[in-house]
């Protein structure tokens, strides 16, 4: 048996994220899928996160445990030659039996892009959160750095999450502007249920006035959802960069 990692990028676009639901095309399954036709075996895929419908990846780490006699760089070729376009396989590595893609994870990036035009883009359908009233990515900026450090992100939780740990690190919170688009780059020890684009909509509300600057620690201290702002829509958010810490081949 043989424990491999495999890092790999996908548009959420047409899937319900990550996770196999019963009624709903998902990242995980269409994967297993094609894990299946290529080594005869479905074995069992440990993803390090949960993604939403619509969410996309640049890097999205699984493990599988399995038999298959197949080199990594040939699982790396046949899955990407039977995997739809909007999946792709970037990596293959052998790591210890003990490793967990989720539990071993030390951090997690995610960036949010926001398109600031009054005009959409034909070719960022669906990429981006089109955004069209202005947007100043300095004020945003200073914002975000009132996140940094260790917080209770309950007012940043959406209902329905069973987690009872709230309390997260963030370790970076950053706006810039490319051209047209807006990034917001946040990097944590890990996340709570839409945090990341519940703070992407208390942004642009500040952005727009509705919620005072000075105001976001006591939303944070106010543990309260209500105080927050709206949660941004899907389409904008990718899992950015997963970090394991060490060497872990």
């Amino acid at each position: 048996m043989r424990n491999l990692l495999l890092e790999l990028a996908y548009n959420g676009k047409a899937y319900h994220g990550w996770q196999v639901q019963e009624n709903a095309p998902t990242v995980q399954q269409t994967f297993q899928n094609a894990w299946e036709h290529i080594t005869g075996t479905r074995d069992n895929v440990t993803g390090c996160s949960r993604t939403d419908a619509g969410v996309h990846a640049n890097m999205f780490c699984c493990n599988i445990r399995t038999q298959t006699p197949f080199t990594c760089e040939k699982l790396v070729t046949a899955l990407n030659a039977v995997l739809p376009e909007d999946i792709a396989v970037k990596n293959c590595s052998e790591v210890p039996w003990g490793f967990h893609a989720r539990y071993d994870c030390v951090s997690k990036e995610y960036i949010y892009r926001i398109l600031n035009s009054p005009v959409p883009s034909p070719f960022l359908n669906g990429l981006v959160w089109q955004y069209k009233y202005p947007l100043n990515e300095n004020l945003l900026d200073r914002c975000a750095k009132y996140f940094l450090g260790e917080h209770d992100f309950s007012a940043f939780c959406s209902a329905g999450s069973s987690v009872e740990d709230t309390v997260r690190t963030v370790k970076k919170a950053q706006v810039a502007r490319q051209g047209d688009e807006v990034i917001f780059t946040i990097e944590a020890d890990g996340f709570l249920y839409n945090m990341v684009r519940i703070i992407t909509g208390t942004l642009t509300a500040v952005s727009q006035g509705k919620i005072n600057e000075e105001s976001i620690p006591a939303i944070i201290k106010s543990k309260d959802r209500s105080l927050a702002g709206p949660t941004a829509p899907p389409q904008g958010l990718y899992l950015n960069k997963v970090n394991y810490g060490g060497e872990i081949r």
